[in-house]
């Protein structure tokens, strides 16, 4: 039977699971690891065919967070990151009663731009998936150059996101596949007010994929949902930045207890 990779670390008592992003996998979140090990018990789990999740093929939004319900410990903070936060996003909306609160990490609830809503044009994503079929790696590289651009660090960023990629066992093209065209088609916008959990949203400034306005028609539409943006952050700011992420984190956790 296919099951999912994870693994469990640190001292704290709150759960928190961590779910990456596309074509990644869970040694994404090494670099703050350390800094969250004390307060928190650290899920990470590798995406259903990401990883060392292998045997699973495409999957669709509600497919892929159905397959990670079971993994879930009960009353979890459950962190997800671009991809990732839409996979945490569904499961709080499901499965409310297994996931305590919700962070999303440079994420969106609709990745696709539109007259009305700012994100990724909807060709650039078709042309991604053209491309992997022909060209795998460079597609990889170029998507993940795209999540550091503009910040200080972005070559040294975009090395160690390249770096978790080859680690690990490489997602079979359908699944690459099956990611995209969850961020081209999924839309949760108008489901977003049904979240009962508490709701944490973090941005980066310099983010080309899920750009900062995002945040602001979010503080709008979801006014008990409080954002953060990460000052010259791109799509990975946990990466460029990990010791502001981190206290986000954690100052959002020791609320949840206040």
């Amino acid at each position: 039977m296919t099951s999912l990779y994870g693994y469990t670390c640190g001292e704290g008592e709150t759960d928190l699971v961590l779910l990456h992003g596309w074509g990644l996998n869970a040694e994404v979140w090494q670099s703050i690891v350390p800094r969250l090990s004390a307060q928190f018990r650290l899920h990470l789990i590798d995406l259903p065919g990401y990883g060392r999740s292998q045997g699973f093929t495409a999957m669709t939004l509600d497919e892929m967070a159905e397959q990670l319900l079971p993994s879930l410990p009960p009353r979890a903070i459950v962190l997800g990151w671009s991809l990732g936060g839409l996979v945490a996003t569904q499961l709080a909306l499901t499965a409310p009663e297994r996931v305590r609160a919700l962070i999303t990490v440079a994420s969106s609830p609709c990745f696709t731009a539109s007259d009305e809503w700012p994100g990724i044009k909807s060709e650039t994503l078709h042309g991604f998936q053209r491309q992997l079929s022909n060209d795998f790696q460079r597609t990889v590289e170029r998507f993940l150059a795209l999540q550091t651009l503009g910040t200080e660090s972005a070559r040294a960023d975009a090395r160690q996101l390249k770096e978790v990629v080859l680690s690990q066992p490489i997602p079979s093209v359908e699944v690459l596949e099956g990611g995209l065209e969850i961020l081209r088609e999924v839309d949760l916008c108008s489901a977003l007010p049904g979240i009962s959990q508490p709701f944490l949203r973090i941005y980066g400034s310099l983010d080309g994929l899920v750009p900062r306005r995002i945040a602001q028609l979010l503080d709008q539409a979801l006014p008990f949902s409080p954002s953060v943006v990460i000052e010259k952050a791109a799509h990975a700011p946990f990466i460029s930045h990990p010791d502001a992420f981190t206290q986000h984190i954690m100052r959002f956790s020791d609320e949840l207890s206040t």
